[in-house]
């Protein structure tokens, strides 16, 4: 089993930035692909950004292309979300996603992901 937890609430203004961390536990988190989501009110979970295991693919939902980074330390068993140029349209719950799967591949399918996080709030005001 894998325990995510997500950290990095926040309040933030429209064109601000917000880090969100997903610290992994249970198992060495190395050989695992991971990925955010988020949930807007009255909308379905959507893939944010994800990255592959060895840190070498990244992908990113057009949406957020050119303004988020994903990026991983299998050192310290944790991924992280770096949000700038923060829209009141990324208002949603985040949530970081895992799932073992030591290939090139990055993982955007949900069902796909095995582990879960509980999930954190950025609001982005306007």
């Amino acid at each position: 089993q894998v325990q995510l937890v997500e950290s990095g609430v926040g309040l933030v203004q429209a064109g601000g930035s917000l880090i969100l961390s997903c610290t992994a536990s249970g198992r060495p988190f190395s050989n695992y692909a991971m990925c955010w989501f988020r949930q807007a009110p009255g909308k379905d979970r959507e893939f944010v950004a994800g990255i592959n295991w060895s840190v070498s693919s990244t992908g990113y939902a057009d949406s957020v292309k050119g303004r988020f980074t994903i990026s991983r330390d299998n050192n310290k068993n944790t991924g992280y979300l770096k949000m700038n140029s923060l829209e009141p349209e990324d208002t949603a719950v985040y949530y970081c996603a895992a799932v073992r799967f030591p290939s090139m591949v990055v993982v955007t399918e949900q069902v796909r992901y095995s582990y879960w996080g509980q999930g954190t709030q950025v609001t982005v005001s306007s």
